[in-house]
C-alpha cells in the first residue's frame, strides 16, 4: 500500500509542482534535500506562517537556499489556509 502512494506521489510530481503551503509530509519528502524531519519542520513552520514565495523556504530550520535552487522547478506557493 505504501508503494502505491509513493508511486501515486512521484506521478504527481511529473504533472504539477509541490505547494508548499499545503503539501503533505509525505508530498515533501519527495523534494531533493528534504526528508522526514525538515517535512515534519516546513508543517510547523506552516502552523503561524504562510509562505509569500518559495525563497520563503529558507526561514524554516535546517532548509538552505541551496536546497531551494536544487527543488525550484518543483516548488509552487498556493493559497495559504490562514
Amino acid at each position: 500500500m505504501k508503494f502505491l502512494a509513493i508511486l501515486a506521489i512521484s506521478a504527481t510530481l511529473l504533472f504539477s509542482a509541490i505547494d508548499i503551503n499545503n503539501a503533505s509530509k509525505t508530498e515533501l519528502t519527495t523534494l531533493s534535500g528534504i526528508g522526514a524531519k525538515k517535512a515534519e519542520a516546513v508543517l510547523a513552520y506552516r502552523t503561524n506562517h504562510c509562505f509569500k514565495n518559495v525563497d520563503d523556504l529558507t526561514a524554516v530550520k535546517g532548509i538552505s537556499t541551496k536546497t531551494v535552487e536544487k527543488n525550484r522547478a518543483n516548488l509552487t506557493v498556493g493559497k495559504c489556509k490562514k
